[in-house]
């Protein structure tokens, strides 16, 4: 059965959390629209005599090479105990997935499937910290909100060299993040290549069980803040929730906080934005061979249509929340401040295959309502604030003060 999808914590949808992995199996955001019993049906129809036709030229592979390799390791290798067939099988589709060089289309095994799940539901176990492939390094999309990570100072656009010392050249992506994931309780010490040090930091960091509740908010005298911190299962329920308390705080201003958010469902974008917008574009999906887009318009009554906005971004922005930030900026909605966001513009949907691994293909790239594709490139904020990190270790939030005083002054 699919579900809807995670744009990745890429419209789908991979900080605060979400088709990205996490450090513990997150991932930025991820499309699920195809269903798996179609997938597997589909996938036995491809084979024929050994052979795959590809669709776009009629071209055929001959799988005998496979089988060949297959049967020499399997008749000759020298430790026959080191051959583990189920293991063989998924070094094969992580090989044939990672041909394709898209950090975005990966492949998960029963255990790191699990993982991702619990982590759209809010629970994890790890250091919290989402990340990916970025020209062909291990780099850091966000640490999550209170995670081990964050407190330990790892920062997006971190890359990530060693683990426990070891090279991760050593390891795919896939070994990597269960290095560095473990038992809470436990230590990783990773080295990291970050912009403006010339040499790697080495942060130790305890791994823990982390709990993540997807909406946070307060008043800030008349202002409501509103943490997003992923968009997950419970992400609509509990944003409702936090616009029927605000409205009966009659607010003059609401803060949209996206920072360190990595994405998550397509629906929770959708969802976040309907309140804003009365009508229009939220997203438009360009897939293969369509003839033309998709286009996803908002979904219901804005209530906080007339409350004035500020939407706060910065690098751990991705997925999902760069479709909020995009749409409220291009529709001229509110104001985006702070930081350019991450820059993941694609769908993936996931396949859950039939032992419980699974599969995350991108299917699509995705434009804001003024078909803007921000992948590398990201949301440019309307008024640019950095927050340092002397800022943060010293507790002071520039952007979170701007985006006050905005509300305050233009009210």
């Amino acid at each position: 059965m699919k579900k809807s999808a995670y744009l990745t914590k890429e419209t789908t949808s991979g900080p605060k959390i979400l088709g990205l992995i996490i450090l513990i199996l997150f991932v930025f955001a991820l499309g699920w629209n195809v269903g798996s019993n179609q997938t597997r049906q589909n996938g036995t129809n491809l084979l024929n005599d050994n052979q795959i036709p590809i669709s776009t030229t009629n071209e055929k592979v001959d799988m005998q090479l496979f089988w060949d390799v297959w049967s020499l390791l399997a008749g000759r290798y020298v430790d026959p105990e080191a051959l583990e067939y189920k293991e063989m099988i998924y070094g094969a589709i992580r090989g044939m997935v990672f041909s394709l060089e898209d950090p975005y289309t990966t492949f998960l095994t029963p255990k790191q499937n699990k993982d991702f799940q619990d982590s759209l539901e809010g629970t994890l176990e790890g250091i919290g910290a989402e990340l990916t492939l970025r020209n062909e390094l291990i780099t850091v999309v966000s640490p999550l909100k209170n995670s081990p990570a964050k407190r330990a100072g790892i920062q997006p656009e971190d890359i990530i060299l060693k683990i426990d010392g070891v090279d991760v050249t050593e390891y795919t992506f896939e070994q990597a993040v269960m290095k560095i994931r473990g038992p809470k309780g436990t230590k990783v010490i990773l080295s990291i290549g970050r912009k403006g040090e010339n040499e790697p930091l080495d942060i130790s960091i305890q791994r823990e069980t982390i709990n993540i509740n997807s909406v946070e908010w307060e008043m800030n005298k008349d202002i409501a803040v509103i943490e997003l911190n992923t968009f997950g299962a419970k992400t609509k329920e509990e944003f409702s929730k936090a616009i029927n308390e605000i409205l009966t705080k009659r607010a003059d201003g609401i803060v949209l906080d996206l920072r360190f958010n990595g994405g998550g469902y397509l629906d929770g974008a959708i969802d976040i934005v309907s309140e804003f917008i009365d009508k229009g574009k939220v997203v438009s999906v360009k897939k293969r061979n369509a003839t033309e887009d998709e286009v996803i318009y908002v979904n219901g009554k804005a209530r906080v249509a007339s409350i004035p906005l500020v939407v706060i971004i910065n690098k751990g922005s991705a997925s999902a929340s760069e479709i909020v930030a995009g749409a409220i900026q291009d529709h001229k909605r509110g104001i985006v401040i702070g930081e350019q966001s991450f820059g993941k513009g694609t769908v993936q949907e996931v396949e859950n295959l039939i032992d419980g691994s699974s599969l995350r293909i991108t299917v699509a790239k995705w434009y804001t309502p003024n078909n803007q594709n921000i992948s590398e490139v990201g949301i440019t904020p309307d008024n640019i604030i950095e927050r340092t990190i002397e800022d943060i270790e010293n507790e002071i939030d520039p952007q979170l003060e701007a985006a006050i005083k905005h509300l305050k002054e233009n009210n």
